[in-house]
């Protein structure tokens, strides 16, 4: 008789508010007794979940983690998933917390319904389903993220980047590169190369697509803080330097505002440090070489009345020469005699009266820099003036210290800088990873002594200030799109060939 009883109670989803209420209630508190009923049961508090009242609705959700015993979780999981597509926040946050608590019941049989919507799901689904698993993971104890969870989210998700927006492959490193199993040596490696396969680093490279260059940037972009001295940046570097240095000029980004050259040239020396031995040493050093050599003129001509031909000083491009000239010198200690046995007299002699016509230039601006930021100090350095001033006093500083290493006979590689962009590295606090690794940019070699006497070197003047001639600067200029943009890769299912995007 309880079995009629039971079936009058699913019969009540087709009654009136109040009855529908108490079958809210009803069905799954006495779920467990009729197991024979499970699919009627679950069916009718689905139709409940979907109902107009929305007080029903949140009543039928709420309820929804007694469903989730034995083979029904994943099910279960499937349709809270499904119902991450709800605009009423109240709905929406219940569904959030009913995922939660069935995690903690059984994470794989969750996940296992969360990435069935993500790979077969609506796209609004899908979004909110990689939001949920980007917000919530770090959120659950140890316990429930087990190594064989963990494992099974590595899995899932190489099947999902194999088509994938920008946005999405961002939202999914979060995800990965926040896992326990993936923080060590070998757990970031294999990051690293998942990315290398999404920037598609064996395709023939085409400066004139913008979604092939907002890849790349993206891609590179999520490698960038993986790379360390025992996870090399080798193959990003080589295919920076093969492929695009030397189409810098002809980059196009659907990104408005951004100026794409210096973007890839501050990705290149944040790499740098991190390259490891290749065949290609020489090769790469040659292609840096020449592009540092486009942005370091040669002194201008004088006319035979000893006054400039035209009158006009060549723009010295700061910003593109400290990235240059920071990833020369970073691969360079590896090849320490490139300039004097890979060179000719002539263009060594060349490049060292271009050195120096540089620095000429550099220590008029360092001059007005320090002047203008003199006696400045606590909010007045906070002016946006004023912090373009320091950052690019700290540009024209870090060139300083680099051109005088290359004036050395031979020229000399041991100075260690910290790029303009970056925050100041202090020896004691800046370990962030284990301690076989170093997060800065600058080398890793001698790093307790080197911070110390570059924080000296370049950052104790008051700080300083592009002058006109400085065009292109801009301050923190990577804020502005680090990670925030997406589908700039032609949306999902939209390319014709292999891999889509």
């Amino acid at each position: 008789q309880h079995k009629d009883a039971y079936q009058a109670i699913l019969d009540g989803v087709k009654g009136g508010a109040k009855e529908k209420r108490l079958a809210a209630q009803f069905i799954p508190k006495f779920f467990k007794h009729f197991p024979e009923l499970a699919d009627s049961a679950i069916n009718a508090q689905l139709d409940l979940c979907e109902d107009e009242d929305v007080s029903i609705r949140r009543q039928a959700i709420k309820e929804l983690p007694q469903f989730a015993t034995g083979d029904n979780l994943p099910r279960v999981a499937d349709i809270l998933t499904q119902l991450l597509q709800s605009d009423d926040s109240a709905e929406f946050n219940l569904v959030n917390n009913a995922l939660l608590s069935i995690f903690k019941m059984d994470a794989k049989g969750t996940l296992g319904g969360l990435f069935s919507q993500i790979l077969q799901g609506e796209d609004i689904v899908r979004e909110r389903a990689i939001k949920f698993l980007s917000t919530k993971l770090k959120t659950l104890p140890e316990e429930v993220m087990t190594k064989e969870v963990e494992e099974f989210i590595l899995t899932e998700s190489k099947k999902v980047l194999e088509d994938v927006t920008g946005e999405e492959f961002v939202l999914f490193m979060k995800i990965l590169s926040g896992l326990k199993s993936l923080q060590t040596v070998n757990g970031r490696q294999q990051l690293v190369e998942l990315v290398a396969e999404q920037a598609d680093l064996e395709q023939t490279f085409n400066p004139s697509d913008p979604d092939c260059v907002d890849r790349l940037l993206q891609c590179t972009r999520q490698a960038v803080p993986l790379f360390s001295k025992n996870v090399h940046s080798t193959k990003f570097v080589t295919y920076f330097c093969e492929h695009v240095l030397p189409n810098l000029s002809s980059l196009t980004t659907p990104v408005e505002g951004l100026d794409i050259q210096l973007e890839v040239l501050k990705l290149l020396a944040e790499m740098s440090s991190f390259c490891g031995d290749t065949e290609k040493l020489e090769s790469n050093l040659k292609k840096l070489f020449d592009k540092l050599l486009e942005y370091m003129p040669l002194p201008p001509e004088e006319a035979e009345n000893g006054e400039n031909a035209g009158n006009e000083e060549p723009k010295l491009q700061f910003s593109y020469v400290e990235c240059l000239l920071y990833s020369f010198h970073q691969l360079g200690r590896k090849l320490p005699d490139f300039l004097t046995a890979k060179l000719n007299a002539e263009k060594l002699k060349d490049f060292k009266i271009r050195l120096q016509y540089f620095a000429r230039g550099l220590q008029v601006y360092i001059r007005q820099l320090r002047l203008a930021l003199q006696g400045k100090t606590g909010e007045a350095l906070k002016t946006e003036e004023n912090k373009i001033k320091v950052v690019a006093l700290k540009i024209t500083n870090n060139i300083n210290v680099l051109i005088k290493d290359l004036f050395h006979i031979p020229p000399s590689y041991k100075s260690t800088v910290t790029l303009s962009w970056k925050p100041v590295q202090k020896a004691d606090a800046s370990q962030k990873r284990a301690s076989e690794d170093t997060t800065s940019s600058s080398p890793p070699k001698k790093a307790s002594a080197g911070p110390k006497r570059d924080a000296r070197q370049i950052y104790n003047p008051p700080s300083g200030k592009y002058s006109s001639n400085l065009g292109s600067f801009s301050y923190e200029q990577r804020g502005g799109f680090r990670g925030g943009r997406g589908r700039g890769w032609g949306g999902r299912g939209n390319r014709s060939r292999g891999r889509i995007y």
